[in-house]
């Protein structure tokens, strides 16, 4: 092994980026041919290519790291634009209810977790965060099964705004009290600043941005700039008032969503972003990893892993179950509910990966190794149990209702 770690670090950086991006090639069609989910790909091949792997990639990669951010903010900020408006307003009620319970249930969850395992009420809530939110991985097979406008996906859907943007927002109170410490003021300092930014962002710069995006239809290129513009700018934003930057993206992409959707210059966008920008993200989250050090962790962690996942699971089927009741959906409806809200793939990975690289002034991680490798288990149970079950239910509400895919 150490033979041929120095063999590929005698290579020359314009080597490793061919290796770099002959996997952006390979592995998402490798994923798609055994429907695995492309996150998983690209995370084994960051750990194999990684400084504790075969040490293609360099102990600090500088490139890598800045591509990483890039994607980073580009994931939150399509994870903004992919809301659909005209849908969200329709149900937005329903939606606001099963968004709270889904976010407040395994939040609290999380939280218990967190002390049950020692961990300070901070990182205790900052974990229960985690738990809140949700990605719709399972969407595009109710699209394919032709429920996607149905009550339940809407509404599932539409509580991602609110699972999304409370999630953000705890992250955001928990890195300023970790980093500065805890005092009444300074929290209610970070509020103020925080009602004063959201609108800041949502109705002055999206509007802005909505009108230039307008004016600007006939030169892609514009747009191209344009989009990437604000979400830098509400990026930047975010960070003078002591926001994680992810913030800034997941705001502009809710505000502009709309506009930019239509936008030629925001599709070539969008096609950089999810073919090299994202990815490189979820590579260099790879890169972190020490495979030896993760399977000691979690097998000295394995309670902790268990009632992580097994919290998750629960709680977002016991939200779900509440919603089944109230509205009085079909018991296959409620389980469609509960399997869309399963997945934590791209907020929960980059608010972890966030909280772990926030340090604050002793050297205390906000989030321990354990804890992102316990969300890395997390993540990769949940892409692959969510869309599994979402196809089963879809395919039993279209069989009892006389659809034909």
């Amino acid at each position: 092994m150490p033979q041929v770690t120095e063999f590929f670090q005698s290579f020359p950086p314009m080597a490793r980026l061919s290796i770099v991006l002959f996997l952006l090639l390979v592995v998402p069609m490798v994923c798609r041919r055994f429907s695995l989910p492309s996150v998983v790909g690209l995370l084994i091949s960051g750990i194999v290519i990684g400084y504790h792997g075969l040490r293609i990639i360099p102990e600090t990669p500088v490139v890598s790291n800045f591509m990483a951010d890039v994607g980073k903010l580009m994931l939150m900020m399509f994870a903004g634009i992919e809301i659909d408006h005209s849908l969200f307003k329709r149900i937005w009620k329903r939606s606001l209810l099963f968004g709270g319970l889904t976010f407040a249930l395994p939040c609290l969850t999380g939280v218990i977790i967190g002390f049950f395992f020692g961990y300070y009420w901070v990182a205790a809530l900052l974990i229960g965060s985690l738990l809140a939110s949700h990605t719709l991985l399972g969407f595009p097979i109710t699209q394919k099964m032709g429920i996607s406008r149905s009550d339940p996906v809407v509404i599932t859907t539409g509580a991602t705004v609110f699972t999304d943007v409370g999630s953000l927002l705890v992250l955001a109170v928990c890195l300023e009290i970790h980093q500065s410490g805890f005092s009444a003021s300074s929290v209610a300092i970070q509020l103020v600043l925080l009602l004063i930014y959201v609108p800041l962002v949502i109705i002055g710069i999206g509007r802005l941005g909505n009108w230039l995006l307008s004016r600007f239809k006939a030169v892609e290129e514009q747009q191209f700039s344009l989009v990437l513009f604000l979400m830098i700018l509400a990026a930047f934003g975010a960070e003078i008032i002591h926001l994680e930057p992810i913030v800034g993206a997941f705001m502009i992409g809710l505000a502009i969503g709309p506009v930019a959707k239509r936008a030629k210059g925001f599709e070539k966008l969008e096609f950089l972003g999810l073919n090299l920008f994202i990815p490189f993200f979820y590579l260099n989250i790879g890169f972190l990893i020490d495979l030896k050090v993760f399977a000691l962790t979690m097998l000295d962690n394995a309670p902790l892993v268990i009632a992580v996942v097994g919290g998750l699971i629960a709680s977002k089927f016991i939200a779900a179950f509440l919603v089944k009741r109230i509205y009085r959906f079909s018991r296959q409806e409620g389980l469609l509910i509960w399997s869309l809200s399963l997945p934590q793939v791209a907020a929960t990975l980059a608010a972890a990966l966030v909280a772990y690289n926030t340090v604050n002034g002793q050297g205390e991680h906000l989030i321990n190794m354990p804890v992102l490798n316990t969300v890395i288990v997390l993540m990769v149970v949940t892409a692959f149990l969510g869309p599994m079950l979402t196809a089963r239910f879809s395919g039993k509400i279209v069989q009892s209702s006389g659809k034909t895919q």
